[in-house]
Parts: structure tokens; C-alpha cells; sequence
């Protein structure tokens, strides 16, 4: 068949799915804006280009064949993503407003996600941010949130996923430690020193490091047991706690970043490579849909122009 025959086919096609919605000639015909006869002569007209009913018609009601049930089921689909991606195009002229709900983790926002917003609210005054702060990652189709920011190195695959910067987990501790117990020399020796840490499930807490690798060469790995005399679940009380000096711990860089540019804190072990310990990747995450608002579109546009460069350390 010929495009221009396709073409010309689109719209009585169309016109058969309201029917089949609607249930009537009356209803459709009111639902798509013309008169009653125009509505059943098109369809009239396409039963003749198609060579079998598609509609049986009574003076009471009106129902579809085999054919037009086959018709319709077979391009409902097509007229619905049509639909949602003229939606989307219209959107994108649209200016972004609405009440954006929005989570992300309690360290990661108030270091480096608050402080970007305002930029944001001034550039799209008619955007509302909601933020939830918390270190789970819930339901956010059940939650009701628009978009999450997560600290990650794998998500469930039934969210769609843009990828902030790469972050990496930093081994620190203050001059104060140091001058009292001395740097350690290696992975191992951690054995021998205070290390503060996020609490985990498992009884012993290991660390795993890798090391810098000549190019070809696999990158030397080891894990070792550590404990000391603090452990808390948040990147901001660990931060705090290897300031006043109480032992050696490992933090996202995002977290370090202010303490080792005001010289709080410092590297331990630079040339090791923390693996397994928080994320390596800053996502910014919504369950999957196929239409996304334009204020979330704008949203992560800007935080991935924001995160671009990651956390210095």
C-alpha cells in the first residue's frame, strides 16, 4: 500500500478506536467534535477500503466485528504513544511549573544539593521543590517522589537513571591523630590503628583497597578487619568525629571535600583506592514512565551541569 493510502487511512482508523471507546456514534462523534454522519460515513468509508465490517450496527447499539476488535487492539497502542509524545513536545515549549517532590540522602544534600538550588528556583520561579532527606531508598512511585538523588554503584533496573559524576570514598583523619599515633604505612596496618566506621551488618568490618597498577597489570587488592570505638550511619558524624581526632575513617568525597580544602583533615594511604564502600556513581533517579515532566526534565538538565566537575579531593 501506498503512504499516500496509509496517510489518508490515519484518521477514520483513529475515529474506529474512539468508537470502540465510547461505545456509540452519538458519544463519538460528541468526542471528536464532528456531526454523527460525518463520524458513520467515514467509517463507512473505511469498511470499503478494508473489504469486511468492522462495526454491526442496530437501531440500539453498535458493536464491533472480529475484525474491528483486530483493527483497533492492533493500533490502540501506536494512537497512545503518539499521544504521550505530542504531550511531551508540547511540554517542551511549555514554561516548567508545579510542585517537583524531590529525595535524596542527608549528608549529600546539605553539603552539595541545597546550596545548588537557589540558582535553580531563581532560574524557574514557577517550580516548587519539595525535599525529603533520608539515606533509604524507598518505593518513590509509592512515596509520590518526582526524581531521587542516590549515591550508588548499581540501581534496580525499573528506574530510569542519569548519571550525575563519579564519586570515590576517601581515606582521612585529622593532624591531631596523626601526630599521636603516626600515619599508617599500608592497608594492613590499619589493623593497628582506630578506625571509625559506617555500621554494617557483619560483625568484623572490612576494608578493601586497590592499589595503582602499572598499565597492563592488575591493580594489587586487599582487604583487611577494622574496628574502633565509633561507628555511625551518616558520612557527616563520621566527618565530625575524625575532626576531633578520635581515628582514621573513610568518607565519599563529597563529604571530605570542604574538610581536606580547610586542612581539618587530611589523606591517609593516597595511593590505595577504597572498593565497596559507598557508591561510585551519583544518579539522579525516577521510576520509569514515558513521559517526564518538564520540571524534572530542567531539574536534572542543571544538576547534571552542576555535579560535572564531581568532588575534588
Amino acid at each position: 500500500m501506498d503512504s499516500e493510502k496509509i496517510s489518508s487511512l490515519w484518521a477514520p482508523v483513529y475515529w474506529l478506536t474512539v468508537l470502540a471507546e465510547q461505545g456509540s456514534f452519538t458519544a463519538a462523534a460528541r468526542h471528536l467534535g464532528v456531526s454523527k454522519a460525518a463520524m458513520s460515513q467515514r467509517i463507512a468509508e473505511l469498511e470499503q477500503t478494508a473489504g469486511v465490517l468492522l462495526v454491526q450496527r442496530t437501531t440500539r447499539s453498535v458493536r464491533l466485528t472480529e475484525a474491528g476488535h483486530q483493527l483497533v487492539e492492533a493500533t490502540r497502542g501506536a494512537f497512545e504513544r503518539i499521544a504521550d509524545s505530542f504531550e511531551g513536545v508540547r511540554e517542551l515549549a511549555a514554561t516548567p511549573q508545579g510542585v517537583l517532590r524531590l529525595s535524596a540522602p542527608v549528608a549529600l544534600a546539605r553539603q552539595q544539593l541545597v546550596p545548588r538550588l537557589p540558582d535553580f528556583l531563581r532560574a524557574y520561579p514557577n517550580v516548587r521543590i519539595e525535599l525529603d532527606l533520608s539515606d533509604h531508598l524507598s518505593s518513590l512511585a509509592v512515596e509520590g517522589f518526582d526524581l531521587a538523588i542516590r549515591h550508588a554503584s548499581s540501581l534496580p533496573g525499573s528506574y530510569v537513571a542519569w548519571a550525575l559524576c563519579a564519586t570515590r570514598s576517601v581515606l582521612v583523619a585529622s593532624r591531631s591523630y596523626i601526630d599521636r599515633h603516626g600515619a599508617p604505612e599500608s592497608p594492613e596496618s590499619l589493623a593497628d590503628h582506630v578506625c571509625l566506621h559506617y555500621p554494617r551488618r557483619q560483625s568484623t568490618v572490612m576494608w578493601t583497597f586497590e592499589s595503582e597498577a602499572p598499565k597492563g597489570q592488575p591493580p594489587r587488592r586487599c582487604t583487611v578487619p577494622v574496628r574502633g570505638c565509633f561507628a555511625v550511619n551518616n558520612s557527616e558524624g563520621l566527618r565530625d568525629a575524625a575532626q576531633a581526632g578520635l581515628g582514621i575513617t573513610l568518607l565519599p568525597d563529597f563529604t571530605a571535600q570542604s574538610a581536606l580544602r580547610e586542612g581539618s583533615l587530611q589523606r591517609v594511604l593516597p595511593d590505595w583506592n577504597a572498593v565497596g564502600v559507598f557508591g561510585d556513581t551519583l544518579y539522579a533517579i525516577r521510576p520509569y514512565s514515558t513521559h517526564v515532566p518538564r520540571a524534572v526534565q530542567v531539574l536534572v538538565a542543571y544538576l547534571r551541569d552542576a555535579f560535572r566537575a564531581g568532588f575534588a579531593v
